[in-house]
This record gives C-alpha cells, structure tokens and sequence, in this order.
C-alpha cells in the first residue's frame, strides 16, 4: 500500500462514480493523494489506510443520519476517535430522534452504499437533500481524508482545499457542531 499522487492512470475498471470524483477535483485544480487497498468497512480497517496517509491527516467517521420521518437528512463528519451520541448532536441542529438512514437513502441522495460514505458522495446530491454537519475539531488537521465514494480506495488532500474550494464547489453549507471529547 503506498500513495499515488492524483487519479489511477488506468481508470477503465473503476466504477464510475469514483472516477467522477477524479474528474470533480481535477477540475477544481485539486492536489490530492490516492491509496488503493482491500475494503474498509469499519474505523479499525482504515488503521493502516490512516498510518498510511500519514500524521496530520483528519480520518473521519462519516454519517449518514436522519429525522425520525425520515424527512431531513444529514451527513456528519467527525473524528474517528469520538464517540457518537445522538443527543449530543441533536441539540446542536435542532432535529430530535436522529437515527442512522436506511441505505436507499444513502444510495438515492449521494449514490453510495455503507462502508463508503464520504463527504465526496454530496457531489450526487443535486437535490440538496442532505445537511453537511462537521465536527469542529476535524478542521483542526492540515490534511484531510476521505473515499472517493467507495471504500477500495482513500484520498488525501489539504484541509484548507476542502474548505475553500470542495465544499464551495459541493454546494452543501455546512453547519459545525462541536462534539464532546470522550472523557479518560
């Protein structure tokens, strides 16, 4: 496992919407760094994936939440080392009875299934169904990462270009939240 820099040279049997998410940040004029490996589907297979993409690189949970009416829906990145209550986070939005979303709806509002959500995936999101909630210490890294909307695959690239250019171009606000650091 080692990082590329940009998009795999050979695209022709990537599925398409990782290779739009190539095609998305090459045309922002983003610097990025790409590492392939098997699938992660939980925080503790991307260990290696994390030591990988190096220190100073935010590795976030990333969730895909609804309203109790499955009405409103909202994608949470945080830290992969905090803990999760959904109080503590639907105080700070304002919506009541937050549940994990089917995933139909992660498949129909950001074409992606479980185990690759990632905030790449609002690029799909035409509709702007989906709230972007990020916990404040995630901006707290020089580098971010994140899949390029599947998990066989990691991106690296600067916090400030997912901020000042991603976001932007996504076209989602997003809300910060601030999360509770876990007690020692």
């Amino acid at each position: 496992m080692e990082l590329q820099n940009g998009r795999p040279a050979n695209t022709d049997e990537r599925l398409d919407k990782e290779v739009r998410v190539y095609d998305f940040l090459d045309k922002l004029g983003i610097e990025y760094q790409r590492i392939d490996h098997e699938a992660a589907m939980t925080m503790e297979a991307c260990e290696e994936i994390d030591r990988t993409l190096g220190d100073n690189t935010a590795i976030c949970k990333n969730l895909f939440l609804c309203n109790r009416q499955e009405t409103d829906f909202y994608l949470l990145l945080m830290p992969g080392d905090k803990p999760f209550k959904t109080k503590d986070l639907s105080a700070q939005i304002h919506s009541a009875r937050l549940s994990f979303a089917k995933p139909e709806y992660m498949e129909k509002y950001l074409d992606i299934t479980p185990g690759s959500v990632s905030v790449m995936g609002l690029m799909n999101d035409s509709e702007k169904k989906v709230q972007l909630l990020i916990d404040e210490d995630v901006m707290k890294e020089p580098y971010f990462g994140c899949h390029p909307c599947i998990n066989t695959s990691s991106l690296k690239f600067t916090t400030e270009d997912l901020t000042k250019k991603i976001i932007p171009a996504l076209g989602h606000d997003p809300i910060t939240v601030s999360l509770p650091v876990p007690e020692v």
